[in-house]
């Protein structure tokens, strides 16, 4: 038997109004964590049944230039809109976005990350462009990466910062 994600197998171009993303219900499993203690879902271990954990996000844009006070006021705007926005980067051809993500899986983050600058690129007066790269790590990936000194470095100073 073969298993494709919803839409997968449709025909038609990439990006189709056939293609829309859903999101996906938790399900029991996550309704039943939330009489549970902090401490004890402090750190996912990855088992599907402990249900959403928290993802690295790093998505990366880029296009034709556009004014630097605009891509800064865009960006501004959409931390202002949606608090979880760690840091953004800019410079007038492109940018970096960096936060933290809670989801089920890896394909559903990714989704959502995919997602994110499409649909706030109106709201928030977003340059036209196009998604030219996603990373999605684990929290444990992240926390190791720091610690050996790789990776991306600690958000910090959180905000809206030319490249």
């Amino acid at each position: 038997m073969r298993r494709a994600r919803p839409g997968a197998g449709s025909t038609g171009s990439r990006g189709s109004a056939e293609r829309a993303l859903t999101s996906v219900a938790a399900g029991d499993a996550y309704e039943g964590r939330a009489g549970e203690s902090a401490e004890a879902t402090a750190e996912p271990t990855g088992d599907p049944e402990q249900g959403p954990r928290l993802w690295h996000i790093t998505l990366s844009v880029s296009g034709a230039e556009a004014p630097l006070t605009e891509v800064r006021r865009g960006l501004e705007q959409l931390a202002h809109d949606h608090p979880f926005l760690l840091t953004s980067r800019y410079a007038v051809d492109h940018a970096e976005i960096r936060y933290w993500e809670e989801a089920r899986d890896l394909h559903d983050a990714a989704a959502v990350a995919l997602r994110l600058w499409g649909e706030h690129r109106q709201t928030s007066q977003l340059p036209p462009w196009e998604i030219v790269g996603l990373e999605v790590i684990d929290r444990q990936t992240y926390h190791h990466r720091i610690a050996e000194g790789f990776g991306p470095l600690p958000a910090t100073p959180v905000g809206v910062h030319p490249f």
